[in-house]
C-alpha cells in the first residue's frame, strides 16, 4: 500500500529479469512414475462443466528436494486435469505445495528438485523427461506463468515496452516495425488504460494493480494455450483485485485454460469451476467449486473456511472451530468503548506533495477523527486514497501541511513551517520521549527487523526503550513472546528462520514492549495465509480487551475490517467520504463509493440451507457467479489503478 507520490525513482531492490520470460535455469530430474501413489486423489469435477478440450493432464504428481534419507516430498502424488476456458485453482496453506507444484508444470522446480509423475501432458506433448531447450520453447508459447511479486518481477531500470518487447522476441521473431504496436495491443489486452503513455513508463510509476497487468501482457506475448497464475491478486486492494479477476475471467472466456494458486478463498470462489484443497503435498478434496467450498466434506477445508472473517464470525476466534451457540458471548463489545477516554484525535488534516512532473497532489484533504481508549478504528479505500499518508502522519513520520493530532490530550503532530521551512509546531525532540504511547504493525515485518539481530536481541532492544532494567529484559522478553504465543525458544533465532505468522508475532511483541496505548496497524495481515491470518487476528483480538489498546486497522480486505473494527472510516482521494459503526456502513452504505467497494468483494458460495430454516441469506448483497465482472459498477466514482 503506497499512496505517497514517487518523487524520484527508488533504489533498484531487485535486477531480476521479469518471470514471465523466464530464464535459463537448469531442469530438475523428470521421470515416469510408475505405481499409484497411496492417498492420490483422481482428477475430480464430474459436476463441473465440461471443457471443450483437456489441456494439462497431470496424473500422480510427485516434487521432492535433496536426496536419499534428507529427501523432503514436497508434493506427493496429486492428480488434476485443466480444459480449454476452465479455470481450476488449487487452495491451501503456506507449504502446501501449490507454489512448487505451479513451477514443476513450467521446468522450474529448481535446482536439487525430483519431479516424477505417471503422466504430465500439455495437449499433445509430454512434460516427462523434456531437456532446457525443449522447456523454454514451450514456456510463454504453450504455457505462460503469472507470479506474485510483480514489482519484484519487473526489472526496476527498464520500460514497460521492453518489458513486454523482451517477452516478445523470446517467443518467435518479430520485425521490428511490428513489435511497439503489438507491445501496445498485449498491454491493451491486459486491461491496461492508455497503452501507449503506460508503455513508455517505468514499473514504480504503476500502481500494484496496473504492474500485475503487465505482468499478465507478458505472459500473453506468446498467445500460450494455459496460464498459471500463483497468487495473481495478494496484497491488492478490493477494485483492482476485482479488475484483475474480470481480466484473469475474460481471457478463460476466450477459451484459454486457468490454473489458479491461491489461499484467498473467495477469489477462488469468484472465479474458478473446480478446486483442489492441498495440504502437505496432497490433495485432500476436489470438485465443483461451489460444491467444496460452499458444502466441504472434509474436515480441513472447514476449518479453513471458518478461518475466513465474515460478518457470521464477527469478534470471535477465528483459528479454531467455530462454536455456534458461544458466537454472542466471543463477540466483540461494539458499544464498550463509547464514552471512553479518547487517546488520539485528529483534526483537518491536510497533505500534498510534489510529483514527478512538478504538480502539486494533494493526498490528505481536511481529515478529522477520534480514537477512544480500547476501541478499533477501521481504515479503508483503495490504493491512491491517502491511507498510508494518513497513517504516518498519526505516527509522526510525516509532518501534514495543516491540522494537528492530539495524543492523549497533548500535541503530538503539527503543520510544517507555514514560511516554507522545514520545521514542525511540534518537534522530534519533544515527541521522541511519548513514541512509545504509539506504535506500529506493518505488512512486512522482516524488512522491519535488523536481520542480524535475533529475536531476543529486538525485543530487548525495545524492553530498554520502554524503561526495563537489564537484569530483567531476557524475562520479561520471554513473557511477551509467550504473551503473542511464542515460546523462549524463538530468542535465538533470527527473523529469516521464522515464518510469515511467527515473524508477525514478534513484531507485535516488540510494539507491546513499550506497553503503548495506541497500535497503528498497517495492512498486518495482507501477505499471509487464511489460517496464520486468523491467528494474528485472533491475538489483536485478546490484546485490546486484555490491554484495552486502541488500534487503527489500515486494510484493503474489507472482511477483515468488519470482523475487526468497531467504526470505519472509508478513505477516497483523501478525504473521508463515509463513517460510522462498521455494521451500518457495510450493510446501508450511503456512499456510491463505499457501495463500489461492497459490491466488489469477493464472497464464497453459502452453505446449503435446510429445509426447515427459512429466511435470506445473511450475506449482504448477491454473490456474483464465476466468471461475472464485479469491478464495474454504475456510480459516478471513477475507477483507478
Amino acid at each position: 500500500m503506497n499512496d505517497q507520490p514517487q518523487l524520484s525513482p527508488p533504489a533498484p531492490p531487485n535486477l531480476a529479469p521479469p518471470n514471465l520470460a523466464l530464464p535459463n535455469v537448469a531442469s530438475p530430474n523428470l521421470a515416469p512414475l510408475g505405481s499409484e501413489p497411496p492417498g492420490s486423489i483422481p482428477p475430480s469435477g464430474r459436476g463441473a462443466k465440461e471443457p471443450s478440450a483437456t489441456l494439462l493432464t497431470v496424473d500422480g504428481l510427485r516434487v521432492s528436494f535433496g536426496r536419499g534419507a534428507r529427501a523432503v516430498e514436497a508434493v506427493r502424488g496429486i492428480s488434476f486435469d485443466v480444459g480449454a476456458g476452465e479455470c481450476v485453482a488449487l487452495v491451501g496453506e503456506s507449504g502446501s505445495g501449490k507454489s512448487v507444484t505451479a513451477r514443476a508444470l513450467v521446468g522450474l522446480a529448481g535446482a536439487g528438485a525430483t519431479v516424477q509423475a505417471r503422466r504430465l501432458r500439455l495437449g499433445g506433448t509430454d512434460l516427462i523427461g523434456l531437456r532446457d531447450r525443449e522447456w523454454r520453447a514451450l514456456r510463454g508459447r504453450r504455457i505462460g506463468l503469472v507470479l506474485q511479486d510483480a514489482l519484484g518481477s519487473l526489472d526496476p531500470l527498464r520500460r514497460v515496452e521492453q518489458e513486454v518487447d523482451e517477452a516478445l522476441r523470446a517467443h518467435g521473431p518479430v520485425a521490428r516495425a511490428e513489435r511497439g504496436p503489438r507491445v501496445v495491443t498485449l498491454l491493451a489486452r491486459a486491461g491496461i488504460p492508455d497503452p501507449q503513455v503506460r508503455a513508455r513508463q517505468y514499473p514504480h510509476q504503476l500502481s500494484g494493480g496496473l504492474r500485475q497487468r503487465v505482468l499478465i501482457a507478458a505472459a500473453l506475448a506468446g498467445t500460450p494455450d494455459l496460464l498459471i497464475a500463483d497468487e495473481p491478486t495478494t496484497a491488492l486492494d478490493v477494485s483492482v483485485q476485482a479488475r484483475i479477476l474480470d481480466l484473469l475471467a475474460g481471457l478463460r472466456a476466450s477459451g484459454m485454460g486457468l490454473l489458479l494458486i491461491s489461499h484467498d478463498l473467495a477469489v477462488v470462489a469468484r472465479l474458478a469451476d473446480r478446486v483442489a484443497v492441498l495440504r502437505d503435498g496432497v490433495i485432500l478434496e476436489s470438485g465443483p467449486t461451489e460444491r467444496v467450498l460452499g458444502d466441504p466434506t472434509h474436515a480441513y477445508t472447514r476449518e479453513l473456511l471458518a478461518a475466513v472473517p465474515s460478518a457470521r464470525t464477527r469478534g470471535s476466534r477465528l483459528a479454531g472451530p467455530v462454536d455456534e451457540a458461544g458466537l454472542a458471548s466471543a463477540g466483540l463489545d461494539a458499544g464498550g468503548s463509547t464514552g471512553a477516554e479518547i487517546l488520539l484525535r485528529a483534526t483537518g488534516l491536510r497533505k500534498a506533495f510534489r510529483t514527478t512532473d512538478g504538480e502539486r497532489r494533494e493526498v490528505v484533504r481536511d481529515v478529522s477523527f477520534a480514537l477512544r481508549r480500547g476501541e478499533t478504528l477501521g481504515l479503508v479505500g483503495e490504493s491512491g486514497s491517502g491511507k498510508t499518508t494518513l497513517a504516518r502522519i498519526m505516527l509522526g513520520l510525516t509532518e501534514p501541511d495543516a491540522g494537528e493530532v492530539l495524543l492523549g490530550g497533548v500535541p503530538w503532530v503539527g503543520p510544517s513551517d507555514p514560511g516554507g521551512g522545514r520545521g514542525s509546531s511540534v518537534s522530534e525532540r519533544e515527541r521522541r520521549p511519548r513514541r512509545r504511547q504509539i506504535q506500529a504493525i506493518f505488512q512486512d515485518p522482516l524488512g522491519s527487523f535488523d536481520p542480524r539481530l535475533t529475536v531476543g536481541r529486538i525485543l530487548t532492544q525495545a524492553l530498554r526503550v520502554g524503561g526495563v532494567a537489564r537484569t530483567e529484559r531476557r524475562d520479561a522478553a520471554v513473557r511477551r513472546l509467550e504473551q503473542v504465543g511464542l515460546s523462549a525458544r524463538e530468542l535465538r533465532r533470527r527473523p529469516v528462520e521464522l515464518s510469515g505468522g511467527q515473524r508477525q508475532r514478534v513484531a507485535i511483541a516488540r510494539a507491546l514492549s513499550v506497553e503503548p496505548q495506541v497500535l497503528i496497524c498497517d495492512e498486518p495481515v495482507s501477505a499471509l495465509d487464511v489460517s496464520i491470518q486468523a491467528q494474528v487476528l485472533d491475538l489483536l483480538v485478546d490484546l485490546r480487551r486484555t490491554h484495552r489498546l486502541a488500534m487503527v486497522f489500515v486494510s484493503h480486505d474489507l472482511g477483515v475490517v468488519r470482523h475487526l473494527s468497531d467504526r470505519v472510516l472509508v478513505m477516497y482521494d483523501g478525504r473521508i467520504v463515509e463513517s460510522g459503526e462498521v455494521e451500518t456502513v457495510f450493510t446501508a452504505p450511503r456512499h456510491p463509493y463505499t457501495v463500489r467497494l461492497l459490491a466488489a468483494v469477493p464472497r464464497l458460495p453459502a452453505p446449503p440451507t435446510p429445509l426447515s430454516a427459512a429466511g435470506p441469506s445473511p450475506q449482504a448483497g448477491p454473490s456474483p457467479q464465476a466468471g461475472t465482472p464485479v469491478a464495474d459498477s454504475a456510480t459516478a466514482v471513477p475507477a483507478s489503478g
